[in-house]
């Protein structure tokens, strides 16, 4: 194998494997990919880096820039090491709840934490950001909710590499947070195949599932709407925290891949599909690794007693 020039050229290409271990249907097939692979951990490794080049292309991002950007943790995480490589200055908003292991790498690779109000969660720092990019004109805002390269990414992509390894599948199934990984995959694997299920998973309105999110609370992101997720969604899951948990867990016990809560939350989601249909193949995001959230407890704890704190503290 030939050597990489940068740490950057290890985002994407994830591996998928098969967990149809968990499968309540013997005619239903389950794939997990795994974005917890990418070198700084997740999923959002692609949108940093597509951010990134998109606004140095533009001629937003010159040595020395200062980016702003929202975070309840892997955004910023991937926006910080990329950022550290090119001599960026980041500044990241923080929901002051998030698991400790999540601080500690922003710290790592030199970020600067603004703190948000926990009990706000990620549309209180949102909020947060984008009262400081008016403040502050000559920060780089790049603004996953909205940034177009977030979906464009996964379309050029994640989509592809989904329909390389498992070409005969029939529902795909990611967690609702910025919503560009349902919306770029979305939109590929439909062109390919119109018959092709894309579900969303979410949390009940008024419940916390932080790094997902119920379109029902009144945030809409706006690469959803651009998008036209509306008409490129055919249904959604709800899942409740304490489902989460338990996938997760099981995702752990059974498969052998520890993975954080919000990727118990779409394996939740896959499960429930596999129980509505006759047969199929289904691919899920596996988000990000669990290390990053062995501070809470989460695998540890009485199931009960973690999802009571999931309150306090922002485990997604």
């Amino acid at each position: 194998m030939a050597p990489y020039a940068s740490i950057v050229d290890l985002i994407g290409n994830t591996p998928i494997i098969e967990v149809s271990e968990l499968s309540p249907n013997p005619d239903v097939r389950i794939y997990a990919k795994l974005e917890g692979q990418n070198p700084a951990g997740s999923v959002k490794d692609r949108i940093a880096k597509a951010m990134i080049l998109a606004a140095e292309k533009e001629g937003k991002l010159t040595t020395g820039s200062v980016i702003l950007e929202p975070s309840s943790g892997n955004t910023g995480i991937a926006l910080a090491m990329i950022s550290s490589i090119r001599d960026y200055h980041l500044k990241i908003v923080l929901p002051d709840n998030v698991s400790i292991e999540r601080r500690q790498l922003l710290e790592v690779w030199g970020a600067e934490i603004i703190s948000s109000p926990g009990s706000e969660g990620s549309n209180g720092a949102v909020r947060r950001a984008q009262q400081l990019a008016k403040e502050n004109p000559d920060w780089v805002f790049l603004y996953q909710y909205g940034n177009e390269a977030n979906p464009e990414i996964h379309y050029t992509t994640t989509g592809p590499e989904i329909l390389e390894d498992v070409p005969d599948i029939t529902h795909f199934v990611a967690g609702l947070g910025t919503s560009g990984t349902l919306m770029g995959v979305g939109r590929y694997l439909k062109e390919q195949n119109s018959t092709i299920q894309i579900l969303a998973v979410e949390p009940p309105s008024g419940e916390s599932v932080e790094g997902l999110r119920s379109l029902e609370d009144g945030f809409i992101p706006p690469v959803f709407e651009q998008w036209n997720g509306i008409d490129l969604l055919d249904g959604k899951r709800i899942i409740r925290p304490i489902e989460s948990l338990e996938c997760a867990r099981k995702l752990a016990q059974t498969s052998g891949i520890f993975a954080g809560i919000s990727s118990g939350a779409a394996l939740a989601g896959a499960l429930r599909v596999a129980e509505q249909i006759k047969s199929g193949n289904i691919v899920f995001i596996v988000c990000d690794g669990g290390w990053k959230y062995l501070s809470t407890e989460a695998w540890t704890k009485p199931i009960d007693e973690v999802a009571e704190s999931i309150n306090r503290i922002i485990y997604f």
